[in-house]
């Protein structure tokens, strides 16, 4: 199977998979990120006790991309600390404006890594930091 393949199959099964996508019970923070250019709009809910992302959730709407990568840092930063996620947001826009190539430091991104191409599709690009730039914001409260 192709590289680019096995990427598009992971864009479209972190889409179309709900685990991530609903509202959380009990959250400590909640901001909202909207994409105008395209109508991506999601809002991200984050549980934080002691400096530890204990959970998160997003609702909203929009593309396979924007929706897949919301669904892919969720993964990510569970159960990391506020420190290890504001760090993995800038690795992974690091790795969108192509700053961050190397294999070793991308691989922390997980299911993300499949994102990586996107900075070759400039029109997708907003699309697939939506969720990383409100999850910034979030942390930033």
């Amino acid at each position: 199977m192709e590289m680019d393949q096995l990427y598009t199959e992971l864009i479209l099964e972190h889409n179309q998979d709900k685990r991530n996508k609903h509202e959380l019970t009990e959250f400590t923070t909640s901001e909202h990120g909207h994409n105008p250019s395209c109508g991506d709009d999601l809002t991200l809910q984050l549980n934080v006790e002691d400096g530890i992302i204990k959970d998160a959730a997003y609702t909203g709407s929009g593309c396979a991309i924007s929706q897949a990568s919301a669904s892919m840092m969720i993964d990510i930063i569970k159960g990391k600390s506020v420190e290890e996620a504001l760090r993995l947001v800038e690795v992974f826009l690091g790795m969108i404006k192509k700053e961050i190539t190397d294999e070793n430091e991308l691989e922390q991104l997980e299911d993300a890594m499949a994102l990586q191409n996107i900075s070759n599709m400039p029109a997708r690009v907003k699309c697939a930091v939506l969720a990383w730039h409100t999850l910034k914001e979030a942390l930033k409260k």
